[in-house]
């Protein structure tokens, strides 16, 4: 079973209806228990840094899903998912992240194109579990305004160009995170959720 992480934000249904699509059986559930019994975790995250912490503290999972990411579970981020992975954003600056990795988000430096990034661009990526399979510099859907800028550079699995180089996917261990909605990217992000779901 794969836990899709229901803490009012992101496109659940969505993401659940293509993670299902690929073989996963996924539930969607706020509950601790389904959590640490569950295979795999997704999760999810659209807005703002500091509403998406918000909300996941007020459902009470932040220490479950730090002790079970601990023991080696597989998780998935994506989108708002990936970003608060990291200590904290300049969005929300008064806001802890999950502090799994350190480094910091900070708002894209894109000198005159419009911010929030949103539409396809094309990654580019290295050896990765998620990309498996995947070549060339294949097109994926962003709707965001800030990415991750990791102290650890080995962890980015993937970039995109957008006025700068913009983190895409992070890879480490058992952790993985879009900042692309995979949902929203037809058969390649049908593809790496078909990855994660096989990993």
């Amino acid at each position: 079973m794969i836990v899709l992480i229901d803490y009012g934000v992101g496109n659940l249904y969505s993401v659940a209806k293509a993670v299902a699509s690929v073989g996963g059986d996924v539930k969607i559930s706020s509950a601790a228990d389904d959590l640490k019994r569950a295979e795999k975790i997704i999760l999810p995250g659209v807005g703002a840094f500091g509403d998406c912490m918000k909300n996941l503290a007020a459902t009470g999972l932040i220490p479950t899903i730090e002790r079970e990411v601990a023991n080696g579970k597989k998780i998935l981020g994506i989108c708002v998912g990936l970003q608060i992975l990291f200590a904290g954003s300049e969005e929300s600056p008064a806001v802890d992240g999950l502090k799994i990795f350190s480094g910091h988000v900070r708002k894209i430096r894109a000198d005159g194109l419009k911010i929030p990034h949103m539409g396809w661009n094309s990654i580019k990526f290295g050896d990765s579990k998620l990309f498996a399979g995947l070549s060339g510099e294949p097109y994926f859907y962003f709707v965001h305004s800030y990415h991750a800028i990791a102290d650890d550079k080995k962890i980015i699995a993937a970039t995109t160009t957008y006025g700068e180089t913009v983190t895409a996917a992070i890879e480490h261990e058992n952790i993985f995170a879009t900042q692309f909605h995979p949902e929203k990217s037809g058969d390649v992000g049908l593809h790496v959720l078909k990855n994660f779901v096989d990993a």
